[in-house]
């Protein structure tokens, strides 16, 4: 266990990047939707930032986030008992893992031009990771029972 609290500094820090590419992906698919004509150089320059905060900051930060939750899981399983929390709390990456892969869905729509969602879909959908997080941090935090 002497490692455990190293493990849990690299996991918050891998949230805190994973969340980053969470809360911004969707702002540039509202700029990529509402402020680009098809084949502009603002709109190559949006698909290269899109592609490369996926790929560089995103995937790889979410599996650092779930390896690293894992690990801590495995080194300490009693937590799996310590009340319902833990399952509330899995649940919620659960789906935040959902709407990471969704993300990964419209950017490749959007690189396509095939994407017909607007930008007032994007505005909302850039919530959903939002209310995962305060779901998530309150799980962490507070433990109910």
């Amino acid at each position: 266990m002497t490692y455990y609290s190293w493990i849990l500094a690299f996991h918050v820090m891998s949230v805190i990047s994973w969340m980053a590419m969470l809360f911004y992906l969707p702002r540039l698919f509202i700029y990529h939707v509402e402020y680009a004509d098809n084949g502009s150089a603002f709109t190559d320059v949006i698909k290269i930032q899109e592609e490369k905060l996926w790929r560089i900051i995103g995937q790889p930060a979410m599996i650092a986030s779930l390896l690293s939750g894992l690990l801590m899981i495995f080194l300490n399983p009693a937590l799996f008992h310590s009340g319902i929390w833990l399952h509330i709390k899995l649940t919620a990456v659960t789906l935040l893992i959902l709407y990471h892969l969704s993300l990964n869905h419209y950017r490749k729509q959007l690189a396509q031009g095939s994407c017909t969602k607007s930008g007032k879909f994007f505005r909302f959908y850039n919530e959903v990771p939002t209310l995962l997080m305060i779901v998530i941090v309150i799980m962490v935090v507070v433990r109910p029972v």
